[in-house]
């Protein structure tokens, strides 16, 4: 089989940040990269549910919802991916720093009900918004 295109990268040199992933179809990957791959440091799998199910609400209600396809966490807790279309990067960039600040202001997790949730329990909802502002920090540099 061939190797896919986010194999492909060398994760010695990934950086916390926003970079386009790929483009395929008229889809833009943006890698909402968290933590440095393979250092040790990674989200802790509550946490890093907890930041999908923010962040998932807030840009699904966001003026670009339309243009919002998937967001989602990596499997190895180092960050998500954001799936869009027809945004730049500059226009995610604006749109990331705008629904990190707005998740920060949640006291609790949407989304969070047995019914609503396939793993309900699994949630931290402080460690989550200490995740959200770190990336914001490092969105506010770029």
């Amino acid at each position: 089989m061939e190797r896919i295109p986010s194999f492909s990268k060398d994760h010695d040199f990934l950086q916390p940040g926003l970079h386009v992933s790929m483009q395929m179809h008229g889809i833009t990957t943006f890698d909402l990269r968290f933590k440095k791959p393979n250092a040790g440091d990674f989200i802790t799998p509550k946490a890093l549910h907890t930041v999908e199910h923010l962040l998932a609400t807030v840009l699904r209600n966001s003026a670009e919802k339309d243009n919002v396809i998937y967001f989602g966490p990596m499997g190895c807790r180092t960050g998500f991916y954001l799936l869009t279309v027809n945004l730049s990067y500059e226009q995610v960039l604006s749109l990331l720093k705008e629904s990190f600040a707005l998740a920060l202001t949640f006291t609790e997790i949407p989304g969070n009900g047995r019914k609503e949730c396939g793993n309900y329990l699994e949630h931290d909802l402080p460690e989550a918004l200490k995740e959200c502002r770190a990336y914001l920090d490092v969105l506010g540099e770029l």
